[in-house]
């Protein structure tokens, strides 16, 4: 049975956010790319919180622990897309094809760790909350575009995607590594 609590609702209303967060982006104004980086920030936002009170509350779930890494995939995928479609740079296509296809990779792996009874190989490690810090920081800047007290943020985001795509093999290779030993241990 699906138990509806307050983390869960933040959840949804996290993937509830992404098409606003897609018709703003695209709308000819000046303010639609600034506006678009505060849904993604107010996204941020609450997947923070949806775990605090998860915790907090002692309102974690299944569905919860299914649902919330969901909405954080899709968010990310989608602000990737539509930065490639934007920018059309391989400085971009590059590490959002990484960060996207670590994405697929590692959720499939844990699925298949799951179903033969060994998930723990894969559980969340430090450097994959650095390297999904770095993310939404360095996908905040490239939404946001405009210069901010003179910092150029695109710039400043392109940097950060490729460090975070960096991290994402890095976290990616962890991964392998703990899987291929836990399968070789047992």
């Amino acid at each position: 049975m699906i138990v509806i609590n307050l983390p869960i609702i933040l959840t949804l209303i996290r993937i509830a956010l992404i098409p606003l967060f897609v018709v703003i982006y695209y709308l000819p104004y000046g303010w639609a790319w600034p506006l678009s980086a505060l849904i993604f920030a107010l996204a941020g936002i609450t997947d923070w919180l949806d775990g605090y009170l998860a915790r907090r509350l002692s309102q974690t779930s299944a569905f919860g622990a299914f649902l919330d890494p969901v909405a954080d995939k899709l968010m990310v995928a989608v602000a990737l897309v539509m930065l490639v479609g934007q920018h059309h740079s391989l400085y971009l296509a590059v590490p959002a094809m990484i960060i996207i296809g670590r994405e697929i990779a590692i959720s499939a792996l844990r699925e298949w760790m799951a179903e033969i009874g060994r998930p723990g190989s894969v559980a969340v490690k430090f450097i994959g909350k650095v390297k999904t810090t770095l993310q939404i920081i360095a996908l905040l800047l490239l939404l946001y575009h405009h210069p901010l007290l003179g910092i150029p943020t695109h710039l400043s985001g392109l940097v950060l995607l490729n460090i975070a795509a960096a991290l994402t093999l890095w976290s990616m290779v962890v991964y392998l590594y703990a899987v291929f030993h836990e399968l070789k241990a047992g």
